[in-house]
């Protein structure tokens, strides 16, 4: 197996990981000990876990070398606007699933995790950590 070939995937799990463990972290932590609303928790861990992501993306998946500013705040708008789609719908599941049908929170976050964590590769893949930004 060519590991070359596949280091970026294999990155972005490794990173995806982590970026798994900022989420419940943050999510167990806001809904557990601060005893804050399931939807509003998750915003938290969602704003969290976006920032760490953008950072650990940028600099260890993708290898963004852009340092210019101007681009650095196009690249993080289109991060963090693609993130904001995934987020609405892990939001949505979260929403649905532990809200209305009452299964445990922690079970449907972990769950919709899976789902955001695929659409999160495709789009930093194929739209944000590109030569050139497609904004």
């Amino acid at each position: 197996m060519d590991i070359k070939k596949y280091k970026e995937s294999i990155l972005y799990l490794i990173f995806g990981g982590l970026t798994f463990l900022v989420n419940m972290i943050t999510y167990v932590l806001f809904t557990r000990v601060v005893k804050a609303d399931v939807l509003v928790s998750n915003c938290i861990a969602w704003i969290a876990a976006v920032l760490f992501a953008y950072i650990t993306n940028k600099f260890f998946v993708f290898k963004s070398k852009e340092t210019d500013f101007k681009y650095i705040l196009k690249e993080f708008r289109a991060f963090v606007g693609c993130r904001l789609f995934s987020g609405i719908v892990e939001l949505g599941i979260i929403f649905v699933m532990a809200t209305l049908m009452g299964i445990n929170d922690l079970f449907v976050k972990i769950v919709t995790n899976i789902v955001v964590i695929v659409l999160n590769f495709i789009f930093s893949k194929l739209i944000i950590f590109k030569k050139e930004i497609q904004v």
